[in-house]
């Protein structure tokens, strides 16, 4: 799976205003190596222009028993099995080779360039003890689940950086075999909410290089890097993709 850049660099301060001021050029962590940013036709929401449409709260009413959780990285309780979900995940949508378990578990288990981990859950209605936010949408923050089945019901993750103004949405995967409606949807309007409800800026959604991403240009508020500046005429993004 190739990737469109313009420029690379590697940093050594990893501080929020540095960080942020890069991602404000185009740039964007990847999972190459520790400090490196890709330059690339970067997607973020101008969170302050956010709202959902009606399509948005369609998907979010399918998939009303998804919870959210945030896990801080790295992770001292990583198991083999999200590894294995993130590769199996990427295998089948992108190829062999192109995201291995030894890699995930890189990210997720040192001091490399994403520091949250998004966690995503399926409830039935008897977890009735669970707070549900005006969006009808679940989040908890380092919550241990009060069951023997929590296992049975994780059903994908997010790997995520997180600074004080943004989100970086980056290397979603979930089970494939899942019958659920429009889950990497449902997965990322919740990671969208999320942002907004902590206060973030912008929330990243990735790069837009080629027709499958042009499902990403659906949100109120979007804005795309065009090598020098952003722009948010998503008409003109469209034909470059198509």
């Amino acid at each position: 799976m190739s990737y469109l850049k313009f420029k690379e660099i590697t940093i050594t301060n990893f501080s929020d205003q540095t960080i942020n001021n890069f991602y404000n050029q185009g740039y964007v962590f990847t999972r190459i190596e520790k400090g490196i940013m890709n330059q690339t036709r970067s997607l973020r929401i101008n969170l302050n222009k956010f709202e959902l449409s009606s399509e948005n709260k369609r998907i979010l009413k399918k998939t009303k028993h998804l919870q959210l959780q945030t896990i801080d990285l790295p992770y001292d309780k990583y198991d083999w099995t999200i590894g294995k979900l993130g590769k199996d995940f990427y295998t089948t949508k992108f190829g062999d080779g192109t995201f291995s378990a030894n890699k995930i578990k890189e990210l997720l288990t040192t001091k490399h360039n994403f520091n949250k981990l998004f966690k995503y859950i399926i409830f039935n209605e008897i977890n009735s003890n669970i707070v549900k936010s005006e969006n009808s949408l679940l989040f908890t923050k380092n919550f241990s689940i009060p069951s023997p089945s929590t296992q049975d019901n994780i059903i994908g993750y997010a790997i995520c950086k997180e600074t004080n103004e943004l989100l970086h949405y980056s290397y979603p995967f979930y089970d494939l075999q899942t019958k659920i409606n429009n889950l990497g949807m449902g997965m990322m309007l919740q990671a969208i909410l999320w942002s907004k409800a902590n206060h973030k800026k912008y929330i990243y959604l990735g790069s837009a290089q080629r027709s499958t991403d042009i499902y990403k240009l659906q949100f109120s508020g979007l804005e795309w890097f065009d090598g020098k500046t952003w722009q948010t005429d998503l008409k003109k993004l469209k034909n470059i993709l198509k």
